[in-house]
């Protein structure tokens, strides 16, 4: 274990429900890479997006206040969800401009808030912390010959002045991290579309037009397969893949990876460490052929 390397660990909910495979695979990937992954503890719900559409101070709250509670663990807090980063990084970007909202947070808190604390994606910490070299040495099964579309989606760069994870238009952090462990990436047009996300019961019509343009121009570029960093777009691509394909008289066919269950294949976990068994459509094939399972 690299005892330089330790974070505190804000899983955000859907890790702990519909995406538990993508906490699963994180959690085996960083223990694959001796890096330190402590839970934040009592951590609640960052309030993603309802709470800043109805009430801002509840969201700024919500968010400081597991800020605050991430004091307790030693390191930057790690962050695999990109609303709940989104969200982390915006009350911090928020409080640091505004003192009258600072203010009114920390009497709703009861605490200072926490404005200095690092926030940081997990493609961050991959690609930076850890560092590609260091990664590329972990991989004992690279995934040479998989062609992958990296999917950013709306909120892992934008707002612009917020996140400061990568180039807001260009990103190519996703790419570097998928490149170290042996796989190619592709261009295609639609890597950083919106999906519809929270769309996906109110709208179910509209995230399937937007995640059908996604899968098109994936399957278009030649991608074997669609890695993501967000619960809201991999239910949407995967879990809604086949009635997308039914809509628009389709073949797809596309796996769409949480990006730490690519990796941690990579790195040598098992299918079940990994959360494969979790995905909808099936990975097996795509893996097999190319003899990394």
């Amino acid at each position: 274990m690299d005892k330089t390397l330790n974070y505190a660990y804000y899983p955000g909910c859907s890790l702990h429900a519909s995406a538990g495979e993508y906490d699963l695979s994180t959690r085996e990937l960083f223990n694959l890479l001796g890096v330190g992954l402590t839970e934040v503890p009592d951590w609640f719900c960052c309030g993603a997006t309802p709470a800043h559409n109805v009430d801002e101070l509840l969201s700024l709250s919500l968010c400081a206040k597991n800020l605050e509670l991430a004091e307790q663990v030693d390191g930057d807090v790690a962050v695999a969800c990109a609303a709940c980063f989104s969200r982390l990084k915006f009350t911090q970007h928020t409080l640091l401009e505004d003192e009258t909202k600072r203010r009114q947070v920390e009497k709703a808190i009861d605490a200072p808030a926490r404005l200095d604390g690092k926030v940081k994606h997990l493609l961050e910490i991959l690609a930076r912390d850890i560092g590609l070299e260091r990664l590329a040495s972990a991989v004992s099964k690279p995934l040479s010959g998989v062609k992958v579309a990296c999917y950013y989606g709306c909120l892992l760069t934008r707002p612009p002045d917020v996140p400061n994870l990568d180039c807001v238009e260009a990103p190519t952090i996703m790419e570097r991290v998928v490149e170290a462990a042996g796989a190619e990436t592709v261009p295609w047009s639609h890597r950083m579309e919106c999906c519809g996300a929270n769309f996906t019961l109110s709208r179910p019509g509209v995230v399937i037009q937007l995640s059908n343009a996604i899968l098109d121009s994936a399957k278009s570029s030649g991608a074997d397969c669609v890695v993501v960093a967000c619960p809201l777009c991999h239910g949407n691509l995967d879990m809604r893949q086949k009635e997308i394909e039914g809509v628009y008289n389709a073949e797809y066919g596309l796996p769409v990876f949480y990006i730490t269950q690519l990796l941690a294949v990579a790195c040598g976990a098992g299918a079940e460490k990994s959360g494969l068994g979790a995905l909808m459509v099936d990975p097996f094939p795509l893996l097999k052929v190319k003899n990394i399972l």
